[in-house]
């Protein structure tokens, strides 16, 4: 009898025994149990949430949005007191006009010294004619001074028109030069005038942007977080006003290493999500991290000090959320999901032999 409770003992424990271990293998997904579907439960719903802040600083004169609400792009979210940017945009525009009318008034100059120039050139002629005049009257008188037919006195006459005659021309040459450096000196304050309204248009083109500015308005469509602006409220540039999360959402799952292989870029997933009472969604692979996560890390564990134990790295994993499923639209960035991914599955649209980089490292 005492032999016989022994051997049932033994069977029974025997049994409990390749029990554990089968429960084991099987949780660990171990031989005979592998699979070709590959799971994890650190995934989550990501998306692109933009932090909306002024570009100037001012107080707010109206918030025309509330926390959570839908806004499309190009609707007014906040509007800073724009009464003192109008000015600064007046007091531009002055200024631009009193740059205009002096570069206006140098191209009056201009037209004035070319006109001068025409002029001193016309009395150059004149006076080069005179001189002509002067000088044949001379050479006439000359030789009859000699022979004694005219009087001391026409000669000095006829030399003094002479003299007269060649200052004129150089005096109508020095004129004419002189009316050119003044074209000339017109010409080069132009630019600085030409410069000086460019610079004046900048300044209201900056005046217009801050004048805009005071309008802050949705980038894209989306839905806002909660809303942090109050009217009469005053904000600094880069003051964090509200996010807004656009429609575009996507999930990152981080797979262990050990479970890249056979993953391609558009294989089939499936996942599930907490938040909708774990319904199923699908999606596709779309893109796969270059690094372990722990590349990324802010502090990088040294693997090189002390004693090494090996733990299994996480990759993430991009997962392109597949069209046309109503619950995806339930979805919000954060949420938590369980994500499944068939390896024996073939990629759609890719070719069969298109492996992930992590994938074709460890010899697949």
């Amino acid at each position: 009898m005492f032999k016989l409770f022994r051997s049932t003992v033994t069977i029974a424990a025997l049994v409990l025994g390749i029990a554990g271990v089968v429960l084991v293998l099987y949780a660990w997904r171990l031989p005979p149990f592998t699979s070709a579907v590959q799971t994890t439960d650190n995934a989550y719903v990501r998306g692109q949430v933009t932090i909306i802040s002024p570009q100037l600083a001012g107080y707010l004169a109206e918030v025309a949005v509330q926390d959570f609400q839908k806004v499309k792009a190009g609707q007014l979210l906040v509007k800073i007191d724009d009464r003192i940017f109008e000015q600064k945009l007046q007091q531009a525009k002055a200024t631009l006009a009193v740059q205009q009318a002096a570069l206006a008034n140098s191209e009056q100059k201009r037209l004035s010294d070319e006109a001068r120039i025409a002029s001193s050139e016309a009395q150059v002629d004149s006076a080069r004619a005179a001189l002509t005049a002067a000088e044949a009257s001379w050479k006439r008188i000359e030789p009859l001074l000699v022979r004694g037919v005219t009087t001391q006195s026409q000669a000095d006459q006829a030399r003094a028109s002479l003299d007269q005659a060649t200052a004129g021309l150089h005096q109508a040459e020095a004129a004419l030069e002189v009316a050119r450096q003044d074209l000339a000196s017109t010409l080069v304050s132009r630019q600085s005038l030409e410069a000086a309204v460019q610079g004046a248009e900048a300044a209201v083109h900056l005046a217009e942007i801050d004048v805009q500015n005071t309008r802050i308005v949705a980038p894209q469509d989306g839905r806002l977080g909660e809303v942090g602006a109050r009217v009469g409220q005053y904000v600094a540039a880069g003051t964090q006003l509200m996010a807004l999360v656009p429609e575009k959402i996507w999930v990152i799952a981080n797979f262990k290493e050990t479970q890249l292989a056979g993953m391609k870029v558009g294989q089939p997933v499936t996942f599930t999500v907490d938040a909708l009472q774990h319904a199923e969604l699908r999606g596709h692979i779309e893109r796969f991290s270059p690094a372990a996560g722990s590349e990324f890390s802010v502090l990088r564990a040294d693997n090189a000090t002390g004693n090494f134990t090996k733990v299994a790295q996480r990759v993430p994993v991009r997962i392109a959320i597949d069209p046309d499923q109503p619950l995806a639209e339930r979805l919000a960035p954060g949420m938590s999901v369980v994500v499944s991914a068939d390896t024996s599955a073939e990629a759609a649209g890719a070719p069969s032999t298109t492996a992930a980089p992590q994938a074709q490292a460890s010899g697949q």
